[in-house]
């Protein structure tokens, strides 16, 4: 793979993809999910959402989490925030991430936890881009 294919693959010009409505409304409709942990206006689902950071700086442990974290250097926080709430406090929450099967967050805080993971096939098209995304998506549930 050359240069600037592995650049477009393995990072974003912008670190919020939007969930698509049809796959939150899915989810929620199987976890009735009570918070966005991280959100803006923009590109929250439910109608509590939790904007910036401050969901790593908040306990979790009251409710049940959807989770669609900022796919930039930071993602391992919020996955490791997300592993953490489930193990110390049984937090149930529901990730859309990318499929990066080669990272660390994605060995140490989900594969050796062995929380379920659902791959989705084919590109997610995230709501408010025209074409489908450059990388793979899972779903993981941190339970």
């Amino acid at each position: 793979m050359d240069y600037q294919m592995r650049k477009v693959m393995f990072s974003s010009m912008k670190g919020d993809w939007a969930t698509p409505k049809d796959l939150y409304d899915q989810l929620d409709q199987e976890f009735h999910f009570t918070v966005d942990v991280c959100a803006n206006s923009d590109t929250a689902k439910h109608t509590k959402f939790w904007t910036g950071d401050s969901g790593l700086y908040r306990a979790w442990d009251t409710e049940i989490c959807f989770m669609n974290p900022p796919y930039g250097k930071d993602i391992k926080l919020w996955i490791h925030k997300a592993h953490v709430q489930a193990r110390d406090f049984y937090t149930l929450t529901v990730a859309l991430l990318p499929a990066r099967t080669d990272t660390e967050w994605f060995w140490g805080d989900i594969l050796q936890q062995r929380y379920e993971i659902r791959l989705i096939k084919g590109r997610l098209k995230f709501s408010g881009h025209k074409n489908s995304a450059p990388f793979p998506s899972m779903i993981v549930i941190f339970r």
